[in-house]
């Protein structure tokens, strides 16, 4: 990690001085302190309530308000966890108040909300079309963002079931060498759908629902010749399917059903010279009424902070592969 040493250190004292306070910013063993030191790239020192941060100018005062931010924060628990996502909210610039949360959810989670303004965007537009698209790297939430909707309608009855679908060929493997029965072979590729089904509506309601078919969990190629009506229908990891897979798929909605498409178009895992469908989805969905499509970067990343920075460097060594050699 390069930080400048050029640049004078930004000093700081938190106020009014309370160590239960500054024990709960600080983290374990200073963990909390170390996020926010990778997020800005910068050096943070600690004597008591004082505190140095040393790196470039910018990035240096920038920490020194997120130590502030996460001082007013830590008069209850402050987990890493928090840390992270109010890090991510403060590098759109500020952490948005309330009302910039955009639409509330009904899960378990009542702190779930946008934490960058593509995300409240994105939340908006499942909310107010049928089909909406989510493009984005990894980190972005555009799945669990889709799967808290999902679960919301649920909960407001204005659908009947959740049906969540994978694409069941990932990384040149296919499920042919995965031991067991069908439904075990296909479960490694739902499970970030199940995890996240556990964390919005706990283990056993959602043990429950699955009993019932209330949520179904099922590979692409089991959709076709369904058609789907007051369904909530997530497709996870789109970049994965061909042209004729997406427009198979995007055919199945029915009456009173609304559907998610998600996928990271950098990471397409297809055969090559395959085209990918969410690809040629977005170039030819663009316009028609009623699809929204939202693009996720780089500052959605709601990870560890270094994924953020690891986007950036793979999109900016992919733009100098794709430009032309010096003449």
């Amino acid at each position: 990690m390069t930080r400048g040493t050029s640049s004078r250190p930004v000093e700081l004292r938190l106020e009014p001085v309370d160590n239960p306070r500054l024990a709960r910013l600080c983290g374990a063993l200073d963990a909390n302190l170390r996020q926010i030191e990778s997020a800005f790239d910068v050096a943070i020192a600690r004597r008591g309530a004082r505190f140095t941060v040393r790196g470039e100018s910018e990035h240096a005062v920038r920490a020194a308000r997120a130590i502030e931010h996460f001082y007013g924060k830590a008069e209850g628990e402050l987990s890493l966890d928090d840390v992270q996502l109010g890090l991510t909210e403060l590098a759109q610039g500020h952490a948005p108040a309330p009302a910039q949360e955009g639409p509330q959810l009904l899960t378990r989670r009542t702190d779930l909300h946008g934490r960058t303004p593509n995300q409240i965007r994105y939340l908006e537009n499942i909310l107010a079309h049928d089909i909406t698209f989510g493009i984005g790297p990894a980190g972005t939430g555009k799945t669990y963002l889709a799967v808290a909707c999902a679960v919301d309608a649920l909960e407001r009855d204005s659908v009947k079931r959740i049906v969540l679908v994978r694409p069941a060929v990932e990384a040149g493997e296919r499920l042919g060498f995965l031991p067991g029965d069908l439904a075990q072979k296909v479960d490694p590729y739902l499970r970030p759908l199940y995890d996240a089904l556990y964390d919005l509506m706990g283990f056993e309601k959602t043990g429950k629902l699955l009993e019932r078919g209330t949520i179904e969990l099922a590979p692409l190629a089991y959709m076709r010749g369904r058609t789907l009506n007051h369904a909530f229908i997530i497709l996870d990891e789109a970049q994965n399917t061909t042209p004729e897979q997406m427009k198979m798929f995007l055919t199945r909605i029915g009456f009173g059903a609304r559907a998610v498409v998600t996928g990271d178009i950098t990471q397409i895992d297809l055969a090559r010279g395959q085209k990918s469908g969410l690809v040629e989805a977005r170039r030819i969905l663009a316009e028609v009424r009623g699809i929204a499509i939202t693009e996720f970067g780089a500052g959605d990343v709601v990870r560890h902070p270094l994924v953020a920075r690891i986007i950036d460097a793979y999109e900016r060594h992919a733009q100098s592969e794709d430009a032309p050699p010096p003449k």
